[in-house]
Formats: C-alpha cells, structure tokens, sequence
C-alpha cells in the first residue's frame, strides 16, 4: 500500500532509531502526511516489522549509527528503494545513568559515540547528498537536558544533547545557503515503554512531572511526532538553526504547581 496523500507528498524521510518510542511515532507520523518513509534500526528484521506495523509503504532498513559503513549501506539502500532522502531524522539515542564523580568512561564514551557521533555520521552521510540536490531537511532530537536543564545522573546524557544543540546550529549556518536546513527538536518527559517502565519501579514519578508541566499531562511519542511533521514541512521553510522545545511548558515552570496555583487565585 502507497503512502497516503498529504502535506508532506513527494518527500522521502529517513528515522534512526525508529522502531520504537519516539522514532515509531515520527515514523508514522510523516507516512500520515503522505511521506514515503525508511525506518533504521540496528536490526534489518524489527525494523521491516515495525514499517510494516506502520504500513503506508513505510520499508525497514538496517542503519546501525555506531559503524559509519552501516550508515552509509543504509542511506544507499534508501535511495535504491525509495530516492533520494528529502528528510533526514536523527532520533537513535542511548542513556547510561550515573554519579558524575564515578561515571565509567566506557559508559561515557557509548552514550557520546551514539547521541552526538551518530547524528554527525548520518548528517554527514545524508547531508552531502541533499547539498548536492540543493534541498533537504535534517530534524535532530535532543532533550530538554541539552537545553539549559540540568539533570542528576545525566553527566554523558546531558553533555551529548548540549552537543547535539551546538552541532545543530553550526549545521544550519553553513548549509543554509545551499538548500538544507538544519533543526532540533527537544522533547520534555514522555511517556515512551522505557519512562513508563521507570514508573512502574518507582523511579520516576509521574505526578511529579505532571504537578511540574503546565499542561498538565505527560507527554506522548505522537506530541513529539507532530512536532517533527510540522518543522519538517514547508510551513517552516524560513525556520533553521532553532530547538523547539516540546514539553508542555515544563522547562518554563520557573515555580512550583502549587506555588503558581496559589499566585492565580
């Protein structure tokens, strides 16, 4: 089955890691908006699953962001089935948590090697082809822990966002002029099968979050979706070089809920 019709018709997108969480979501998201979409995941054989689960003519590929040759495999099979990629997402992330002062440099490196390294292999690798078309649009997901909040046990997570947020920009302004634009967007929590686990242990409180986001709810994979598909299309072709936070006005929340209720009434 072909991609439905919509907004985002004619446009060819690649999403690391894709095959679940946030990526599925943006994955079925833009075949939505009429996209013909390629998810990448370490596995050929969860990523054609997952594509076929999304349907649309949606293919699964095997994209791997740690191993360069895989990348590059990747994007060449990509062009071979669909074209040339219109749109690049970077979404593949891992974290590791731990006490600054006893980080492993083994953990460190892993977390650095795939959140920021990765994204620059597949910019790379994509990117050169859409400069040579003179068109495209590279979408990166980074967190709220890149942008200014810091968060305990993040030490490597934290430091591979911010550097996603600086590499975004310096993208931008040197392939503004040549057709690309180069975005991020930072999503606060949400609720993905990892943060819901979390939960479910205790380790994360989910009234804590929603007491903290003026909108008042976790957010889901499809907020971030949306998101995606909208600075992604050619409503926001004059929009490069920007982090648009996705979190429900959690990172404006200077007070707490209650401290803000009590000022309204």
């Amino acid at each position: 089955m072909s991609a439905p019709q919509g907004p985002l018709t004619g446009e060819i997108a690649i999403v690391t890691g894709g095959t679940q969480g946030i990526g599925r979501a943006i994955g079925a998201e833009l075949v939505a908006q009429g996209a013909q979409v390629a998810i990448g995941g370490r596995s050929a054989d969860r990523a054609a699953e997952v594509a076929a689960e999304i349907g649309g003519g949606c293919r699964g590929i095997a994209l791997d962001v740690k191993r360069r040759e895989s990348v590059d495999a990747g994007v060449e099979d990509v062009v071979t089935a669909l074209g040339e990629p219109t749109i690049l997402v970077n979404n593949a992330g891992v974290n590791r948590i731990g006490p600054a002062e006893s980080y492993g440099e083994d953990d460190w490196a892993e977390v650095l090697d795939v959140n920021l390294t990765g994204v620059l292999r597949c910019c790379q690798s994509v990117g050169s082809r859409m400069l040579e078309r003179g068109r495209g649009t590279i979408v990166n997901v980074t967190s709220i822990i890149g942008t200014g909040l810091g968060v305990a046990g993040r030490a490597a997570y934290g430091a591979s966002k911010g550097g996603v947020t600086g590499l975004t920009q310096v993208l931008a302004v040197e392939w503004a002029g040549r057709g690309v634009r180069v975005l991020a967007v930072a999503p606060g929590p949400v609720r993905t099968p990892m943060v819901e686990e979390a939960m479910a242990k205790g380790l994360v409180s989910e009234q804590a979050i929603v007491d903290r986001t003026p909108l008042g709810r976790v957010a889901a994979p499809e907020d971030i979706a949306r998101a995606v598909a909208l600075v992604v299309s050619s409503g926001a072709g004059f929009v490069t070089g920007q982090t648009i936070v996705v979190d429900g006005g959690y990172t404006a929340m200077g007070a707490g809920a209650a401290s803000a209720q009590t000022q309204g009434e």
